[in-house]
């Protein structure tokens, strides 16, 4: 049975202001030429201030198939967003989230993926 590669990656997957957040993960996932981008983003500081990354959002993970003419990343084709059943932001409500948070919400979405991978649901 080939296994799902995994390789993480040190740049924001998504987001056009990934660069200013503090939290960043870009995990690629590939299996029998699928390929699949798991980004989270989050904690985004414009101007020393805490911004949203979107509406009541401090961070978010979403996931894509890679972009099929990008033979060499294979970054995230952004307009091929791909759906899973695990958490995916956090946002202002409750008590303050910590990167553990945040990197546990990513490391869910990466072990549901790797599963659809493994199943051929992808």
């Amino acid at each position: 049975m080939i296994e799902v590669k995994r390789t993480e990656r040190g740049w924001g997957g998504h987001f056009i202001c990934a660069d200013r957040c503090l939290f960043r993960r870009n995990t690629l996932l590939e299996k029998d030429g699928v390929f699949v981008v798991v980004s989270t983003v989050g904690n985004l500081y414009i101007n020393g201030e805490l911004e949203e990354i979107g509406n009541k959002r401090l961070c978010e993970t979403m996931a894509f198939y890679s972009d099929e003419s990008d033979d060499l990343y294979h970054d995230a084709d952004v307009s091929k967003e791909i759906s899973f059943d695990s958490k995916w932001c956090i946002d202002r409500r409750g008590t303050q989230h910590s990167d553990n948070e945040v990197n546990d919400m990513h490391e869910a979405v990466v072990d549901e993926l790797t599963g659809k991978l493994m199943r051929g649901e992808l």
